[in-house]
């Protein structure tokens, strides 16, 4: 460590995946091994750690820990959905995150999340410079949704396509094998509000034209359910069964999602889930197929036991290139994955301005979805193809995975925060 040298802050941001703590454990050891910084102090629950002075100094961790972390799902560091107002807008919040940036002499701000998050990265950077503190923003993009713009992927994303594609070939054998005198229908619902990059993943469990999934409905088509039913009866007839993947965010043709309610979360979105049973309960009604459905929800986001070798080291190598760019003085900035080629596939890592990625969508190419809607090209193909291959297994013990269990020291505080300050 140097006599300047600064710490970092590290945060996990929005709903976790497989491999957020891939990038955690990248940033970690990558810090340690460099005497430019002095620690990396994670936040407790994303940037309400730094709200409430809540920091866990990560040199306290053993280094086995450290590399267990890499292959544990969930956030290590407890995440959170807190919407930060601009500096402009509550001045006051702002003065006590950077009171507590000053304080424990954090020079550098690094984000772990998705397009709300990278706004929330924006916003600190924006701060900054009206605060006049000299901090270095970076953000490390996360989603299992894969809406990110200008990255190729997002981290977490991979591994949750390899997730439900499994799932989807192992069901649709179950069916198979329980079609002719049972069950024909079987509806499998995946995560993806506006966007069908989850549901279009499951297309690969599909290899041969009789395997399913035989029909995916993604948000970007309106359903169209006399069509929809007309594609399932084809498939039991052709077939004897049909498996179904449906995203949740599927809209009619009105915009309006099949399963609306009113209740939202932190950042505004609409509480989604529920649309398998009602896809299912459809067929049955109308074509009188016996049918079974399924809801993945956290399944797909936290399977580290099969997560793709891929998403891991780029999850990882982006908290080490993170590292980098701040110590070259970067700031601004979130990391990105430069696709060079498809086959093999080759990839780097580059960066992008913050402005350009916060709040932004990036969703499922028309050229991704075949001509009746129902189903994926072969240029999706041979986009997804290599996010999901390799396998990153942790390691096992008694035939369970072991996962790490972290020691969470908290840095003294400084600030003397009140209840009132507490409850924010």
């Amino acid at each position: 460590m140097t006599e300047t040298a600064k710490n970092i802050f590290y945060a996990q941001s929005g709903g976790v995946t497989a491999v957020i703590n891939a990038t955690a454990a990248g940033v970690i050891q990558s810090a340690n091994q460099d005497p430019f910084f002095d620690k990396v102090l994670a936040g407790q629950n994303g940037i309400l750690g730094l709200l409430h002075e809540e920091l866990i100094d990560t040199s306290k961790e053993e280094p086995q820990t450290l590399e267990q972390l890499a292959y544990t799902p969930g956030g290590a560091f407890g995440s959170c959905r807190f919407k930060l107002k601009t500096h402009i807008e509550d001045p006051e919040v702002y003065q006590k995150l950077f009171n507590v940036l000053k304080a424990h002499n954090i020079g550098y701000f690094f984000y772990n999340g998705g397009g709300d998050s990278q706004d929330t990265c924006h916003k600190m950077a924006e701060a900054a410079k009206a605060f006049n503190y000299p901090l270095k923003t970076i953000g490390l993009p996360k989603t299992i949704d894969n809406d990110l713009p200008i990255t190729d992927n997002s981290p977490g994303f991979g591994s949750t396509a390899k997730y439900v594609a499994i799932s989807m070939k192992e069901a649709c054998l179950d069916l198979q094998s329980m079609c002719k005198t049972s069950t024909k229908i079987f509806v499998m619902e995946v995560m993806g509000r506006h966007t069908g990059w989850i549901a279009a993943a499951s297309g690969l469990a599909q290899q041969q034209e009789h395997q399913g999934p035989h029909v995916i409905l993604f948000p970007e088509r309106a359903f169209d359910p006399t069509k929809f039913l007309a594609k399932v009866k084809l498939s039991v007839e052709n077939y004897g069964y049909c498996c179904i993947t449906v995203a949740e965010g599927v809209k009619d043709a009105s915009g309006q999602t099949l399963t609306h309610n009113h209740s939202t979360d932190a950042f505004g979105h609409t509480q989604l889930g529920g649309v398998a049973p009602r896809i299912a309960h459809l067929v049955t009604n109308e074509l009188g197929y016996k049918h079974h459905w399924g809801v993945l929800d956290y399944l797909q986001r936290s399977a580290a036991h099969i997560a793709s070798l891929t998403d891991h080291e780029q999850a990882y190598r982006l908290g080490e290139a993170a590292v980098a760019s701040a110590k070259a003085g970067q700031s601004e900035i979130m990391m990105t994955i430069n696709r060079q080629q498809n086959s093999p596939y080759r990839w780097n890592i580059n960066s992008a301005p913050l402005k350009q990625v916060a709040n932004q969508e990036k969703f499922l190419p028309d050229d991704f979805i075949s001509e009746d809607g129902f189903h994926i090209t072969d240029k999706a193909r041979a986009y997804l193809k290599p996010l999901i291959e390799g396998e990153a297994y942790p390691e096992y013990s008694n035939g369970l995975p072991q996962y790490a269990q972290l020691k969470k020291v908290f840095v003294n505080k400084k600030i003397h925060t009140s209840h009132e300050e507490e409850a924010v």
